[in-house]
């Protein structure tokens, strides 16, 4: 397992320059222009301030001269100065990553409460009514864009009804800090998770109903043990590969919808700090985020393969 951990992270390396590196010129080749994002409209600057400003930022270099640049930087750990801010981004973009766990770790907690036991629900009671029910919710979840559930759950329960706030993650002086970071967290952890609600139903219905139709599920029942018996201790656990697998790839996700849902319910992430760097043109920042996105996915996947083993003993890495 450890040779083959080491491996993995080996051939992720080569993967991770080289996502950097279409970033990079994506961002780069994008329309706009740094500089003009930061000076003052309203003022006079000549074409001379604008090229020495070009030049303070090496913006004048050619595109590979810039990347090589940023990723020698990068190997020593450091990810640059933020053009809008003129902070290291990395001293930038720790400020922001509490708050993103956090929302995206509340948003998975939901749908792994919800997603699963109502997919399981759903197989054990193929085709009753509340099968075709959860079956309908969820392909309208996956079909609607977040920022739609986002808007309308601000208007229902946040303007209308008034049991939740509309934005932030605290309220100052509140008496008690924790319950009141739950609090604003409820509806945005609500809203992000609501697709991932849906995907992991259909997945867990699908996995389990493959499961239930197998072999060894028929011999277990042919001797003698309780239906709940057979389901829980032989079949659940072999469906639980296909679960992994959603469950693992499904965090950088989280992380990507977490863009749209911070920016609308105003939640301090790095998220909200993305969109802001790309109105400003703040390359450095963007690719910091970009760069922590990438490491996630990787790593992401690297715990599927590890979880695999631990969840069905027959399967070995050497």
């Amino acid at each position: 397992m450890t040779k083959y951990i080491i491996r993995r992270i080996l051939i992720s390396i080569p993967v991770l320059i080289g996502i950097t590196l279409i970033t990079f010129m994506a961002y780069n080749l994008a329309p706009g222009d740094p500089v003009a994002a930061m000076i003052d409209p309203t003022l006079p600057m000549s074409g001379e301030m604008m090229q020495k400003l070009r030049q303070e930022y090496g913006l004048d270099q050619p595109l590979p001269v810039r990347y090589l640049i940023w990723l020698r930087e990068a190997l020593k750990g450091n990810l640059g100065y933020s053009f809008a801010s003129r902070r290291p981004v990395w001293q930038v973009i720790l400020e922001r990553v509490p708050a993103t766990i956090q929302l995206t770790l509340a948003a998975l907690l939901i749908a792994l409460a919800l997603g699963i036991p109502l997919g399981v629900y759903s197989a054990l009671h193929q085709y009753s009514k509340l099968d075709y029910v959860l079956t309908f919710l969820a392909f309208f979840a996956v079909s609607v864009p977040a920022f739609f559930f986002a808007l309308g759950a601000i208007y229902i329960f946040a303007l209308r009804l008034d049991l939740f706030p509309t934005h932030g993650m605290s309220t100052p002086g509140a008496a008690y800090p924790f319950f009141d970071r739950i609090y604003h967290l409820i509806l945005p952890a609500t809203v992000l998770g609501i697709e991932r609600i849906a995907g992991f139903l259909r997945y867990t219905r699908s996995s389990v109903l493959e499961v239930l139709g197998q072999d060894f599920m028929t011999t277990a029942r042919a001797k003698g043990l309780r239906n709940k018996t057979v389901f829980w201790t032989h079949g659940f656990r072999n469906s639980l590969l296909t679960l992994i697998t959603i469950i693992a790839l499904s965090i950088p996700g989280l992380f990507g919808g977490a863009f749209i849902i911070e920016w609308i319910f105003a939640w301090p992430g790095m998220g909200q700090l993305a969109i802001a760097s790309i109105n400003a043109r703040d390359y450095p920042t963007l690719m910091g985020t970009a760069l922590i996105g990438s490491i996630l996915v990787l790593i992401s996947s690297l715990l599927a393969d590890i979880l695999y083993a631990a969840a069905d003993p027959r399967i070995r890495f050497s």
